[in-house]
């Protein structure tokens, strides 16, 4: 058989059905541009759509509303409505984040079902590029509802006993572990078959964490097996981080127990959530 024959009947293996085209070969400057071009096109999604913002401007109104006038009296004792407000507020931070943490889950699940992921499929895009975009437009959103429940909450007496510098490093603690929250959502948004799925595992998750802390009372208040609960919920770390910086007090544990957490969530989950975006890609 001649060397021509044998050169023709030598055909090129088919590439990998689920690998895009320049995929190993995205460098950090192309994919931080990738990046940018899908925080722009989330950005406008949510200006096409304003009442996807309802969330992170209501709910902080609402939630602040609600515990202070309804439960701040018997939580705290009749009078101490101003003592209470410094005490939540800082707090409810916490709470903020991961509600709003919930939302990216649903949206990955959402996208899947409108054949968003569909157009990304063909392009030739790392695919945590996606998912990095989506957190980087909820931290905004977080950062919003954050700006919201702060100004309600000097509207109802919040009072800065340090400096406006920790007050700053309370949202950006807040800001670090709501992000490192989303890599939950965004996995339970990927094993789950439908939105509404995703939102009801995730309140299940959500309420023990959130009224199992010290978001809304001290802990003291509560059975032992409660404190006990308490004292290992991340929340609790977060909270009681935040309300130091706020009014005074020691922060060096609680703040170095938040970002122990923040970096254990996202070093467990983040691969796994990425691991199953491009298996479902």
């Amino acid at each position: 058989m001649s060397t021509a024959t044998l050169q023709h009947s030598k055909k090129p293996a088919p590439a990998p059905a689920n690998t895009l085209p320049g995929e190993g070969r995205i460098g950090m400057r192309a994919n931080l541009r990738h990046i940018g071009a899908l925080v722009r096109r989330n950005a406008l999604q949510i200006k096409q759509d304003p009442e996807s913002m309802f969330d992170a401007l209501l709910m902080p109104v609402i939630f602040i509303l609600l515990f202070v006038y309804v439960f701040g009296g018997a939580i705290s004792g009749k009078g101490n409505q101003q003592e209470y407000v410094n005490y939540v507020v800082p707090g409810m931070m916490a709470m903020m984040g991961m509600n709003i943490a919930m939302a990216v889950g649903t949206g990955v699940n959402d996208d899947f079902k409108k054949g968003v992921m569909d157009r990304f499929r063909s392009m030739p895009i790392a695919r945590s590029s996606v998912l990095i975009a989506k957190i980087v437009v909820e931290v905004g959103r977080m950062l919003v509802a954050a700006i919201v429940l702060l100004g309600m909450g000097f509207l109802l007496g919040l009072q800065i006993h340090t400096s406006v510098l920790e007050l700053l490093a309370a949202v950006s603690l807040s800001m670090v572990f709501g992000a490192s929250l989303m890599w939950i959502f965004i996995l339970l948004g990927l094993v789950m078959k439908t939105a509404q799925a995703v939102q009801g595992v995730a309140m299940m998750v959500l309420m023990p964490l959130q009224f199992g802390s010290s978001i809304f009372a001290p802990p003291t208040t509560m059975p032992g097996w409660l404190q006990t609960f308490t004292d290992y919920n991340p929340l609790s770390n977060l909270a009681d981080a935040a309300r130091n910086l706020i009014n005074g007090g020691p922060v060096a544990h609680a703040v170095w127990m938040t970002l122990g957490w923040a970096a254990v969530i996202t070093l467990v989950t983040a691969p796994l959530a990425v691991a199953k975006f491009r298996k479902k890609t």
